[in-house]
């Protein structure tokens, strides 16, 4: 009893903060609603309402129904699958406002395909302002410099913006995300300096997904960059056009394409009959393995005309898996067109192409990786949103003994998400 006391005394002080936290976001900061659509880095506002330490607590949860169906050509037995429910997933978020012009932001996975336990997905601080040095400290270079620093999402192209982050799906207009994911999360530091409508970075990461100190000399920093235009250039028209690079000169394990530890949206496609959800969390997508060394660019364009909206990628990969003597090359293309629609465009409909294709590592065959995404989503409010998708995808040019050799799958995904 005294237990179930102390739980309920906890509870109860988590919903007074909640309250009071809940009546407005933290300063440049990006809503996890309906309000973030097309947000992509946090805004910059120098505007201030900080009146002392403000903790925003905020989350999500989403769920699926999967109806896919997979094959190949028979060489490696596919796992059996049926229609029925994905394992829901949630996340915790805390953002404080810890004086004007810094936060902090802390994402908890509360449950996740991979893994079912509560792990911190990472964390970091943002500075706006330099008044915590002194009042005014360079304030007319801070009108337009952001700085983060931690173990955090590093800001490599624009994909990342628009994809499901384990349970925070609300951003993605579609189920599943890109072939080859470029997501991770590595210790360092970004600058940005943005100015009417230009956008900079630079930045510096440690290389590593899991952090330790042993291995020394295994792994070189990895460097960032982005530049861009983002301009709603009238009432009824933004365009923005942005170019960024990831680089590693050597590593252990680069996690570029491998830094998703929350798991794929598709459920055991094209997983053999040994497979596990937790041990095989990546299926339906592809890691080109270039773990020893890797350069990536990407150049995406979004343009957004009234309800009708554009956002395509273009993606060259090129680096080694350990021990290879020649480097590989892989390009990914994307192209997203969908039509938002209803007095607060709280309904959509669209398409998704993406193409994945290069060089397998071990083989050398050039294969090709293709998927086709229709579907739509209703706004039910600001922070809920209902989804449809018909998902097809098809693997060309892998070995006979490979698993995905002749590989498709298609069917139907519903995902419910819920984000505040």
């Amino acid at each position: 009893m005294k237990r179930l006391t102390t739980i309920a005394v906890a509870i109860c002080g988590m919903c007074t903060v909640t309250l009071s936290a809940q009546q407005r976001n933290p300063d440049n900061y990006r809503s996890p609603d309906k309000n973030g659509i097309n947000v992509f880095e946090a805004p910059k506002d120098t505007v201030s309402t900080f009146n002392g330490v403000h903790v925003r607590i905020g989350g999500a949860s989403t769920l699926q129904f999967q109806a896919l169906n997979h094959s190949n050509s028979g060489s490696v037995a596919l796992k059996e699958i049926g229609d029925n429910f994905n394992l829901a997933t949630a996340n915790l978020d805390l953002d404080v406002a810890l004086f004007d012009g810094v936060r902090m932001h802390l994402r908890t996975y509360l449950s996740s395909r991979h893994h079912p336990e509560p792990y911190v997905k990472g964390g970091y601080f943002q500075i706006d302002k330099l008044d915590f040095i002194q009042p005014g400290f360079l304030e007319d270079v801070m009108k337009y410099v952001t700085i983060k620093i931690g173990h955090m999402e590093n800001n490599y192209g624009d994909a990342h913006f628009r994809r499901s982050d384990n349970a925070q799906a609300i951003y993605n207009p579609f189920v599943g995300n890109y072939i080859m994911d470029a997501f991770t999360t590595e210790v360092g530091a970004e600058v940005y300096y943005r100015r009417n409508g230009f956008i900079s970075m630079l930045g510096i990461s440690n290389g590593k997904l899991n952090q330790s100190v042993d291995s020394p000399g295994s792994t070189s920093p990895s460097f960032l960059a982005k530049i861009g235009y983002d301009k709603q250039v009238q009432s009824d028209l933004r365009l923005r056009l942005t170019g960024s690079v990831y680089h590693t000169a050597h590593s252990a394990r680069t996690y570029l394409y491998a830094g998703d530890r929350a798991g794929s949206r598709y459920y055991f496609v094209m997983e053999n009959e040994e497979a596990t959800s937790k041990g095989n969390f990546t299926s339906g997508r592809f890691d080109p393995d270039f773990s020893n060394e890797l350069t990536a660019v990407m150049i995406n364009p979004f343009v957004k005309y009234n309800g009708l909206e554009f956002f395509g990628m273009y993606e060259r990969s090129s680096g080694k898996a350990a021990g290879e003597a020649d480097t590989r090359v892989w390009n990914q293309y994307g192209a997203e067109l969908l039509y938002r629609f209803g007095n607060t465009e709280n309904f959509y409909i669209g398409g998704r192409y993406n193409l994945a294709s290069g060089e397998e590592a071990l083989t050398n065959n050039d294969v090709d990786i293709t998927r086709f995404q229709l579907g739509g989503g209703w706004f039910m409010t600001k922070n809920i949103l209902a989804k449809l998708e018909y998902v097809n995808q098809k693997y060309d040019g892998f070995d006979s003994g490979s698993i995905l050799n002749d590989g498709k799958f298609d069917g139907l995904m519903v995902e419910a998400v819920i984000s505040f």
